[in-house]
């Protein structure tokens, strides 16, 4: 099935683990289409009044995930830019369901893959991200290999952003979606 903007919903959303580059990477994609940019994670900042870490601290991660849930059905349903989701937000089945609509009705989800050595230097591992307390690395590498398949259940394109900058991965993204276009039937 050829593959159009979506009627209604994101341009595009972005999925990935933490250190792809989902925020930043939205960000420069949406100057260089002259959108809005949009984060879920900071949906749930601004729902909460108070940081990711503070929430998965203070509340406790199911209450994160209910916030989430509800950012990402609401950004899906209203946001018309280029929308980033949290890293974990594709683990709930509601949202899995959700992306698999907004597919089915011509939209992208590109997954924004990472290598370890890579997202290392971006998020530097550090205790301010809620699910890599105690071994960073090791926990960021659980993380992924659980989450990997997920990513590639929701995703229509996968794109490294191993060594690019966040304009790198843009055009990387345009050039895929782009190339994807000629490649369809009846394109």
């Amino acid at each position: 099935m050829p593959r159009a903007t979506p009627t209604s919903g994101p341009r595009v959303v972005l999925v990935g683990p933490p250190g792809a580059g989902k925020s930043t990477v939205a960000a420069a994609l949406a100057e260089r289409w002259q959108l809005a940019s949009r984060d879920t994670d900071t949906d749930v900042e601004t729902t909460a009044g108070k940081s990711v870490a503070d929430v998965f601290v203070e509340d406790g991660e199911p209450h994160f995930r209910a916030l989430e849930r509800t950012a990402v059905a609401t950004a899906l349903g209203e946001h018309e830019g280029v929308l980033a989701l949290g890293g974990g937000a594709v683990l709930d089945p509601a949202t899995r369901t959700l992306l698999a609509v907004y597919r089915d009705g011509g939209g992208v989800v590109v997954f924004l893959d990472v290598s370890l050595a890579h997202a290392a230097g971006r998020v530097g591992l550090n205790q301010s991200r809620p699910l890599l307390v105690g071994s960073p690395r090791a926990q960021w590498q659980s993380l992924m290999d659980a989450r990997r398949p997920v990513y590639e259940e929701v995703a229509t394109v996968r794109v490294s952003t191993d060594g690019l900058r966040p304009v790198e991965v843009a055009e990387a993204i345009e050039t895929t979606l782009r190339e994807q276009r000629v490649a369809e039937p009846g394109a």
